[in-house]
């Protein structure tokens, strides 16, 4: 359960922190523009259509975790998650650059805050990319976040006779 809840603190706190950055959305013929902040989703968007008609999101995935004891021999958990950004812009240095600003934002706030929901505490390293790839009018970009996440104690149960 606890990654769960890291997902869900970390949705939360990414759409709080880019909720004023505007982005283009792609419109039919004959439709007029449109602008709105990023969707966030977590793990996957709702269809695999999704991947260009949602545009712009956000996606949030847990890629891996991790349970273990660390050089002290100290239990250790860890969860790695990779944020993806995907913008819309016919306009390829417009598209770019908005992946860029919203990982930037991202970067910026979590590198401030390190604690989220005081339970999960961002690690080094902090990795970012933006797609070098022409997918154009759609701009992708991705984060990776390493964290650490509270153990789970073993619960001991007392056998009275």
């Amino acid at each position: 359960m606890t990654p769960i809840i890291l997902l869900d603190n970390l949705a939360e706190f990414v759409k709080a922190k880019t909720a004023d950055i505007i982005l283009q959305v792609r419109v039919q013929p004959g439709e007029e523009g449109k602008e709105r902040a990023a969707e966030v989703h977590k793990m996957r968007l709702p269809k695999k259509e999704d991947s260009t008609q949602r545009i712009p999101y956000i996606l949030l995935q847990i890629i891996t975790g991790k349970d273990g004891k660390n050089e002290r021999n100290q239990p250790e958990s860890t969860c790695q998650i990779r944020i993806v950004v995907a913008t819309y812009a016919e306009d390829q240095s417009v598209g770019s650059y908005d992946v860029l600003n919203v990982i930037m934002r991202l970067r910026t706030e979590l590198e401030r805050n390190r604690i989220l929901a005081e339970q999960f505490t961002l690690q080094d390293p902090l990795e970012y990319l933006i797609y070098p790839d022409d997918y154009a009018p759609y701009h992708f970009g991705e984060m990776m976040t390493n964290w650490s996440i509270p153990e789970i104690k073993q619960e001991v149960e007392e056998i009275w006779q």
